[in-house]
């Protein structure tokens, strides 16, 4: 059973609390106001639910086919017309630059309509997602000739790209590329074998243009010897490139998704911005990837919850514990009268919903960081959006995936097989903690370089949106219960953050033990402040909507935000018992 109605009414409320008419007020963006994205978001929900829901099972099931001579990869049944429909549609384009072909639509858009085509196919929405990416690190760093030849193919879908990054023996560690970019006229012939590259042949597009990372003749060692190139399927004049995938990995999910080993043998590629400078490239692509996996990750989790809902609301089993609220009509209760289920989907809608605020938020900072006149503004997003991206990455990805967990919980036996698909959306999210970087490189990247950077101002401006609710809040006691558990957790938050800084400057161990619980308490800290700022709005409105949310926050403030109290004893325990044992001592006795 596959259920899904797109949350546009909760995606509206989120967009108006954060104030996206700063976003719609900019002139790059001031043909997508609230009533057009609303409009826009209601359609693409249909959209989804009626072209994309439909595939999902399929591709889990029936998967891919790879032809070992050719290298051809056959996606799955349904997957061609699916992704005609969106390019058709121009929902792939709809972010890009209006120059080449694009909507010119804001990142936040993108951001909101990405949720509701992933929760509905998230290995099929996998490959214009990477597109978008491609056409990101094209505006940034690309030619004007590059521009022209491939960003109108890849804004209308007719071309995809990808990512080429990891290679057998360098996955993390991209100091360790070994693939070659030999100079040869106006181009460059490259050699070298590529893995787990998302889309990196299938039958959806006419062109594939890979983003690959590769060391010239001279380069020097490490990073700073790595050079981006462009290495399209198809050359100029449909002339064939010889690069090819020999193989696809069998993996725990997103079947649908043709994670393959691309080999490159003398392929034609073309120089993407100055050579030995290709981690800025590739960085630029990296980013505005690394939000998007969150997203995927709380698509995820807001399908798996709708799902959960709905099999709750059916089930009978047992009786409540309350003796008023027995049905005497049937033989058992619904499960909903039972406080462990209500904690189980509680526990799912409140983080789901704090994550979504989240993350739109860090878009809209994107937004704001590009396009917003005033110095000031542009700088200060351009912090929070350096400071929230491996937050909602690493965060967002490690909560999403267990609240799936959590929702195949209240659905007992019945979740854990395939009738409720709420296995599958947990094998496909699984994969979103560890791509695009890894979540303990998104804690180490949190700790030891965006909070010392810039002398720490990137903390100090999350610090004074803090302080500005808090202070805001001050004359309306109905804030009070909101505002009081958010200004202890951000005390806490500071405190350990200068705890963490002196260990971790007179031990870098200390910082590498206590990061991934320290991304858990910052993370926790941000959705408290969301939560903060969704109570500030929903205590001004009079309607069910607006109740429910408050009733959300109290369960957030009260039920949830106190997880910080063991985090803060985690990273307090520093690196001594983990790095006590010998490597022979984990071994089985």
């Amino acid at each position: 059973m596959q259920t899904y109605r797109a949350p546009v009414r909760e995606m509206r409320f989120v967009l108006e609390a954060f104030g996206y008419e700063q976003i719609s007020s900019l002139e790059a963006f001031s043909a997508y106001d609230m009533e057009t994205v609303v409009a826009l978001l209601e359609q693409t929900g249909s959209f989804a639910v009626s072209t994309l829901l439909p595939t999902n099972k399929p591709g889990d099931q029936v998967g891919l086919k790879w032809d070992a001579e050719t290298g051809a990869v056959t996606t799955p049944p349904g997957f061609r017309e699916a992704y005609g429909a969106l390019r058709d549609n121009g929902y792939i384009g709809i972010t890009g630059p209006e120059a080449y072909g694009g909507g010119n639509g804001p990142e936040t858009l993108g951001i909101v309509m990405g949720e509701i085509s992933s929760s509905c196919n998230k290995s099929l929405a996998m490959c214009p997602g990477l597109t978008r990416g491609l056409i990101e690190a094209l505006e940034h760093h690309g030619s004007d000739e590059q521009k022209q030849t491939y960003l109108p193919n890849l804004i209308s879908g007719s071309w995809s790209g990808t990512m080429c990054l990891t290679e057998p023996q360098c996955g993390t560690d991209l100091g360790l590329v070994s693939t070659k970019a030999t100079p040869e006229g106006d181009h460059y012939r490259l050699t070298g074998t590529k893995i787990w590259i998302t889309f990196g042949e299938h039958d959806l597009t006419e062109n594939i243009v890979h983003l690959v990372l590769a060391r010239l003749p001279d380069a020097p060692e490490g990073i700073k010897g790595i050079s981006t190139f462009l290495v399209p399927k198809f050359t100029n004049g449909a002339k064939r490139n010889p690069v090819k995938c020999i193989g696809l990995e069998h993996k725990m999910g997103i079947h649908g998704s043709p994670t393959c080993v691309i080999e490159m043998d003398e392929a034609e590629g073309y120089l993407i911005g100055e050579p030995h400078k290709g981690m800025k490239v590739m960085f630029t692509m990296m980013n505005a990837a690394r939000l998007h996996v969150g997203v995927e990750a709380i698509s995820g989790a807001e399908i798996a919850y709708q799902t959960a809902v709905a099999f709750a609301k059916e089930r009978r089993q047992s009786r409540s514990l309350d003796p008023a609220k027995r049905d005497r009509s049937a033989s058992a209760d619904n499960i909903l009268v039972h406080p462990d289920v209500r904690r189980m989907l509680l526990n799912q809608k409140a983080t789901n919903e704090g994550m979504r605020a989240l993350a739109l938020w860090t878009a809209m900072q994107i937004d704001l960081s590009r396009q917003a006149s005033d110095e000031k503004v542009q700088q200060e997003a351009d912090d929070l959006a350096a400071l929230l991206t491996p937050i909602v990455k690493a965060y967002c990805t490690e909560r999403g995936t267990a609240n799936i967990s959590e929702a195949m919980q209240v659905c007992g036996g019945s979740g854990f097989t395939q009738d409720w698909n709420i296995e599958q959306y947990y094998r496909d999210t699984r994969i979103t903690m560890i791509y695009e970087g890894t979540n303990h490189i998104q804690a180490l990247d949190l700790v030891g370089r965006k909070l010392p950077m810039h002398g720490g101002r990137l903390m100090q401006v999350f610090g004074a949106r803090v302080t500005d609710m808090i202070r805001s809040a001050k004359e309306d006691p109905r804030m009070a219960e909101f505002v009081e558990p958010l200004k202890a957790a951000s005390k806490t938050l500071t405190t350990v953050t200068m705890e963490l800084a002196a260990k971790g400057m007179a031990d870098a161990e200390e910082a590498g033990a206590a990061a991934t619980n320290y991304l858990s308490l910052f993370g926790l800290t941000t959705l408290a402040y969301v939560w903060a700022v969704m109570a500030k709005k929903a205590l001004d409105e009079d309607s069910a909507f607006a109740r429910t949310k408050l009733k959300t926050a109290r369960y957030f403030f009260q039920n949830v935000l106190p997880e910080s109290e063991s985090l803060v004893s985690l990273i307090r325990a520093g690196k001594a018992n983990m790095m006590a044992f010998d490597a022979e001592e984990l071994d089985v006795a």
